[in-house]
This record gives C-alpha cells, structure tokens and sequence, in this order.
C-alpha cells in the first residue's frame, strides 16, 4: 500500500505540473516576478553548490532577458551564520542583477513555505518559479494548488551527472509530503 501511495502521489504531481516547466526561456512566458528558491551556497565539503550557482545563473538570466522584472529570493535564515537569501542577493549583484530588482523572503524555510509566502506575504497570484527540474514538479504543484498561477524555469545543473543528481530520492519522498500538505492544507482552509 505504501508503495502504491508514493507512486501515486509522484504520478499526480508530475503528471499535473509537466506542461507548466520551461528548460527554452524563449518560449517562457513573462511574469512580473520571478520566485527563486533557496538552497545553500556551498555544499558539506565547503565547495560551491551547483544547484545554488545554476538557480542564481537561470534567475540572473530571465532578469537580463525580461522574462520577470522582479526577483523574489525565498530560502531558509536559521541563525546569523546561515541566510540563504543573502547569499543569493551577494550572487546576483555579481551576476549584474540590479539590488532595487530583489526582494527577500527570510522565512522560506521549505518550498511549501516559500511558495504559500508569496501569495499570502508578497500577494503574488502568477509567478515564474527558478529551480532544477526535479524540484519544479514540487513547487509547481504546491504553488497551482494553493492558489498561485505558476510556470517554472528549469535551472542548470553544472558539472553534475548520474540519476541522483538529476532527480535525488529524497524528492520521491517530498512529493508524498507535498501531497499531504496540499490535502490538509484543503482541509484546514475549509
């Protein structure tokens, strides 16, 4: 049973999403904001994160070609040692993403909570969202469900190969969670 539960809900959230995830900016639509979600800069070893660099690439990318004009950078801001959207800020000032162009969102601890703080905080009601594909399946999800128009960009994933760097396992598990909290999320709402 638990195994059918887990490939039913991936089945659902990708299925549900696919037509919505752009990896050509060309044939992404505008949208006024871009919503960029966190991931650490730096991976255990201390070296620069690949996701963290292609999702800052793609945001950086999209602002440069007018695809948003907004930039909302929401991740996670446990401690003063660790603020994801400052990162994010830092990388794309370098990558020549103007400051006034930038908000943070400081309390985007998961991609649930990044994607229900742009309606409910920011009120955005259609947004671009920038990640790697595997986690657009999500996020898309998340964000149609709550309420959110949403289309996504599909970040690199430099020098990176293999199937679990291209669609890690422990996303198969976060759809199921994604799942969950979009049904109770419903019934919390009614």
């Amino acid at each position: 049973m638990f195994v059918v539960m887990v490939w039913l809900s991936n089945r659902w959230v990708i299925n549900s999403t696919d037509s919505q995830l752009y990896k050509d900016s060309s044939l992404l639509p505008d949208n006024e904001v871009g919503l960029v979600l966190g991931t650490s800069p730096l991976v255990s070893s201390g070296k620069p994160n690949p996701y963290f660099r292609g999702r800052m690439q793609a945001a950086a990318e999209l602002f440069r070609l007018g695809k948003v004009r907004r930039l909302v950078l929401s991740g996670a801001n446990p401690d003063a040692r660790y603020n994801e959207p400052k990162k994010m800020r830092e990388a794309l000032l370098e990558l020549g993403v103007p400051s006034e162009a930038m908000i943070l969102d400081f309390a985007g601890d998961s991609t649930y909570e990044s994607v229900t703080r742009a309606k409910a905080v920011f009120g955005l009601t259609e947004l671009t969202l920038v990640t790697q594909k595997y986690h657009t399946y999500r996020a898309l999800f998340l964000a149609r469900k709550t309420g959110v128009r949403a289309v996504a960009y599909q970040a690199p994933i430099e020098g990176l190969s293999g199937p679990g760097f291209r669609h890690p396992p422990r996303e198969i598990f976060a759809r199921v969670a994604a799942v969950f909290d979009i049904l109770v999320y419903r019934v919390a709402g009614e």
